[in-house]
């Protein structure tokens, strides 16, 4: 995806100009995932499907940057997908996007599955209708290999379009869940974040749950729920500060490191997302 973010510097008024500083960048949740292994040294390979126009081409441009193996999948007569980002002064996003390309997605775009150690799967491909079946199948090959799955169930207002039964039936299917307060409180019914933590495990053998500000948690099945602190940091931008958070525990979690030291990766690099602008680590200290 290609990322369009305004940085606004105050309120939205309707029908008025509101004056904003606008960026480009790489944008779509594995590829940010996919990005910060990436950077942290872990190799990666992106399943990426991309329209034949001249935003297709700049975002493949910045994963080769980032050192990211990837498909070149340029579907003709389709466009990239792009989201609009508006950022307000405490740095809280909201997002419009558009999956273009991505809402294609088939099992024949899947690699060949020798030597890969782990998958991620972002829940936007499951929520979209287009891509839908076609994630599944690719989930279902990867499950076959006995390749361990980690799964981003996506956002509330997404997923409220879904339903309970159907996101619940998705996470019988995966090994590790990684999602925020919220969403774990909506697909659980329950505010309380560890009575939510433990409905999660009766579905998946592993939860984790970020809690932005107050920091994240981790269960598992027979094992005490471990915390962390959120890491200090200044707040420009929570764009992708979820998918930094993955990237940090994914690798972190790939190397058999402690519960606790996994969720304390996760949150170092998700306090280094939000300094930034935009979704993906700067190229220049790659």
């Amino acid at each position: 995806m290609l990322d369009v973010t305004a940085m606004t510097s105050g309120h939205i008024s309707q029908a008025l100009e509101t004056r904003a500083v606008i960026s480009t960048q790489g944008g779509g949740a594995a590829a940010n995932v996919a990005s910060w292994l990436a950077r942290e040294g872990t190799a990666t390979f992106l399943i990426a499907r991309v329209g034949d126009d001249a935003a297709g081409r700049v975002v493949l441009s910045e994963l080769d940057q980032y050192g990211v193996s990837h498909s070149n999948l340029v579907i003709a007569g389709a466009k990239t997908g792009v989201v609009i980002v508006l950022v307000d002064p405490l740095g809280e996003r909201t997002m419009f996007p558009d999956s273009g390309a991505n809402s294609g997605l088939t099992v024949a775009d899947l690699p060949p599955l020798e030597d890969f150690t782990a998958a991620y799967f972002s829940g936007y491909a499951f929520v979209n209708p287009q891509s839908r079946e076609g994630a599944l199948q690719i989930l279902r090959e990867v499950r076959a290999k006995g390749i361990p799955i980690f799964f981003d169930p996506s956002t509330v207002g997404v997923l409220m379009g879904v339903g309970l039964a159907q996101i619940r039936e998705w996470l019988t299917l995966v090994d590790v869940v990684i999602l925020n307060e919220e969403e774990a409180q909506f697909i659980t019914g329950f505010a309380n974040v560890i009575e939510a933590a433990e409905d999660l495990l009766t579905l998946t053998p592993t939860v984790v749950i970020k809690r932005g500000a107050s920091g994240a948690l981790a269960a598992r099945r027979d094992v005490a729920v471990v915390q962390v602190p959120s890491v200090s940091t200044i707040v420009l931008d929570t764009t992708g500060a979820g998918d930094a958070f993955a990237a940090g525990f994914i690798r972190a979690w790939s190397h058999e490191m402690a519960l606790v030291d996994a969720l304390e990766a996760g949150a170092r690099l998700g306090a280094q997302c939000v300094a930034l602008v935009g979704s993906r680590p700067p190229l220049t200290d790659k």
